[in-house]
């Protein structure tokens, strides 16, 4: 049977395919737009079951905070380049997960899958843009956190592959102005310096006893008195834990200061007590994610 523009169009409109591809579905199934439509769904199952071994390296960072700075969201998706990952359909999709993770909050990945938005189910809407698009597309992590006396802070790095998102607790008696203000500059800092922990207490003993016995090691070659190793490799666990931890860094814009020491500066300022409890740093190309 002929296939009208106008079908083409209605065809669509209902699943943002491409013309061809529309046409093509429509042809396929004889006119009947709801199995054209399954025809193209079938289709984005078929190109996401082709690409599922390629790498999706490039992709995009959201972050929301909302709930007057009571809840923040951060969010990754990837795609495998980065002229999909700028396109329109790619951030139309990645929006609307984010708004999907603010509305349901689901608990982890399995139940953002299969969680819906008016009317539309992620899991079905990825596997559309994938049919679309012809890439492999996937929601990698995201984080849904909310507590009353805290202020979530946020920062997005240009280009969006980088953000943070800290967590600020007992905030409640000082201006949100002010949180935001001084804790945006520490977002960057995380963005910039790459810390893996929080605090030293974090870092897990596996690890601190593996950099001990590297700097040991190293200190044997230099020749070092065996009784000396430990008293020189406990100084340089200390510089290691400056470069690992959030709070221990030398804070970029003042180096005379740690990140504790502005945090300290800050609850002396405002006579409060707020304290950074967790922050997460999504990076689309972090091989440590």
């Amino acid at each position: 049977m002929a296939i009208t523009a106008s079908q083409v169009k209605e065809l669509r409109d209902k699943t943002g395919a491409g013309m061809m591809d529309c046409k093509k579905a429509l042809v396929e199934s004889d006119g009947d737009l709801e199995k054209a439509i399954e025809i193209l769904r079938k289709k984005g199952a078929s190109v996401a079951a082709k690409r599922a071994d390629r790498d999706a390296k490039e992709g995009s960072v959201l972050t929301k905070v909302l709930d007057g700075g009571k809840t923040g969201v951060i969010l990754e998706i990837n795609c495998e380049t980065d002229f999909v990952a700028n396109s329109e359909d790619f951030v139309n999709f990645s929006n609307f997960v984010l708004e999907v993770v603010v509305t349901n909050k689901p608990a982890n990945l399995v139940e953002l899958l299969s969680s819906e938005l008016n009317g539309k189910k992620v899991e079905t809407e990825l596997t559309n843009i994938i049919g679309k698009i012809g890439e492999k597309i996937e929601i990698s992590r995201f984080k849904l956190n909310t507590i009353e006396n805290a202020t979530y802070v946020d920062y997005i790095h240009a280009g969006a592959k980088l953000g943070v998102l800290l967590q600020v607790e007992n905030t409640n008696s000082v201006s949100s102005d002010k949180v935001v203000a001084t804790f945006k500059d520490i977002a960057m800092q995380a963005a910039a310096m790459k810390p893996l922990y929080l605090v030293r207490e974090e870092v897990p003993t596996s690890v601190i006893e593996k950099e001990k016995e590297i700097y040991k090691e190293v200190l044997r070659k230099e020749g070092k008195p065996e009784q000396m190793l430990d008293k020189i490799a406990e100084g340089k666990i200390n510089k290691f834990f400056q470069e690992v931890c959030l709070t221990e860094q030398i804070y970029v814009k003042d180096n005379s200061k740690s990140v504790r020491d502005v945090i300290a500066g800050f609850n002396k300022e405002n006579s409060s007590n707020v304290n950074l409890t967790a922050f997460y740093r999504y990076h689309v190309v972090d091989e440590n994610k």
